[in-house]
């Protein structure tokens, strides 16, 4: 029985991490539970599932959070719970020594502090958080390293190129080939994208997700922020990792071998299957998924992507390469351009225009220490938010 911490429980990937426990409680125990404001969402996975923590970010929630769970629990009940509140508390909490894994799902650059946390405390970190590796990755792979702390990728397509190098770890990856949907706007013309609005962004044709996400995909910084997330996970620089704009979603990625071999993951979009597979690693449980049949897949295609109606994806690969703290910087202007796009501030343009801007602003930092990339990720923000 592996005990499991979920930080970030009412975001998407939180919700369907539950799913797969739930579906496997002989394997799966949920051990504690993190949000940060979703009171009521919070409280009813506490019923449910029982877990030791149950921690809200949002410090201002927690009367309400301690009052509406003793109402769902009993006073008996809730008296065995431990409440916590504050970003502080879920430092402390995923050192606990009961914890076998760590999920980290929390959204942005707030996910990165408390996934350091648990990597000090060696734990197993299931990772979501796409942004821990993007901002901080070469000091992420170190900590690893010597807190002997294993990173399995949640993401679907680093799922699949996972899956498709278990057994390969001593042969050479000549590319990595990363597929992608191509977003809602995949056949639109750069004159109709200019005025598409945040409704327009979040109709993702494949993919349920998170509405902040769900806008990166629009954008393609999403496939940006993976192209970086696959350097650091996988040892290959990024001019091994090639974009491929996949519209039906069912070659999740693929690993291209010096020998010229492909090997590629294949299956419905459901992103339970890569959550159960990183928290059973090596074993494959049995799940009552959707099967893909492909009798039923008409056509599997692929696309170049198109730099010039999706800048933001040509930014990510401008940042990796100069390195440092730039995709630092770029993360924290996407994450306030992302917002304000989505609040009907700025147009979809705006937000590569801006985010080049910020990259081209902040000091150069070739090796950054932890200090450094908190200090880029506040600069950063502040000079996005005079050029917004």
């Amino acid at each position: 029985m592996k005990q499991i911490a979920i930080l970030g429980s009412t975001g998407s990937i939180g919700r369907q991490t539950l799913d797969v426990v739930r579906s496997n409680s002989h394997d799966f125990s949920v051990y504690a539970i993190t949000a940060n404001a979703s009171v009521d969402l919070l409280v009813s996975q506490a019923v449910e599932f029982r877990p030791e923590v149950v921690c809200i970010a949002d410090e201002s929630r927690y009367d309400e959070l301690r009052e509406k769970l003793r109402n769902a629990l009993g006073n008996e009940a809730f008296s065995l719970m431990k409440v916590w509140a504050g970003a502080e508390s879920i430092y402390d909490m995923v050192s606990f020594e009961q914890i076998d894994i760590v999920v980290a799902a929390m959204v942005g650059y707030a996910g990165l502090r408390p996934t350091i946390a648990a990597i000090k405390a060696g734990k197993t970190i299931a990772l979501a958080n796409k942004e821990t590796l993007v901002v901080a990755g070469k000091l992420i792979n170190e900590l690893a390293g010597k807190y002997h702390s294993p990173i399995l990728p949640v993401d679907s397509e680093h799922s699949a190129i996972f899956q498709s190098i278990v057994g390969e770890q001593q042969n050479e990856i000549e590319k990595i080939l990363l597929t992608c949907s191509g977003g809602p706007f995949r056949t639109w013309s750069r004159q109709q994208i200019e005025k598409a609005t945040a409704a327009d962004a979040l109709k993702h044709p494949n993919w349920q997700m998170g509405d902040k996400i769900t806008i990166d995909s629009a954008t393609m910084m999403n496939k940006g922020f993976e192209v970086i997330e696959a350097k650091w996970l996988f040892g290959v620089e990024a001019d091994k990792v090639d974009v491929l704009v996949h519209p039906q979603s069912v070659i999740h990625s693929a690993v291209q071998f010096t020998d010229g071999a492909v090997k590629a993951q294949l299956g419905a979009p459901d992103m339970r299957l890569p959550i159960q597979y990183a928290l059973s690693f090596p074993k494959r449980l049995h799940a009552d998924f959707p099967r893909l049949d492909l009798i039923q897949t008409a056509s599997l295609t692929f696309e170049k992507p198109d730099i010039e109606r999706f800048p933001c994806l040509g930014l990510a690969y401008e940042a990796i390469g100069r390195g440092g703290n730039i995709p630092c910087a770029m993360n924290a202007a996407n994450e306030v351009v992302n917002l304000a796009f989505r609040q009907g501030k700025i147009t979809f343009y705006d937000m590569p225009l801006t985010i080049e801007k910020v990259m081209n602003k902040i000091s150069y930092i070739k090796n950054p220490t932890y200090d450094d990339y908190v200090e880029t990720d506040k600069l950063a923000r502040e000079i996005c938010e005079k050029y917004r």
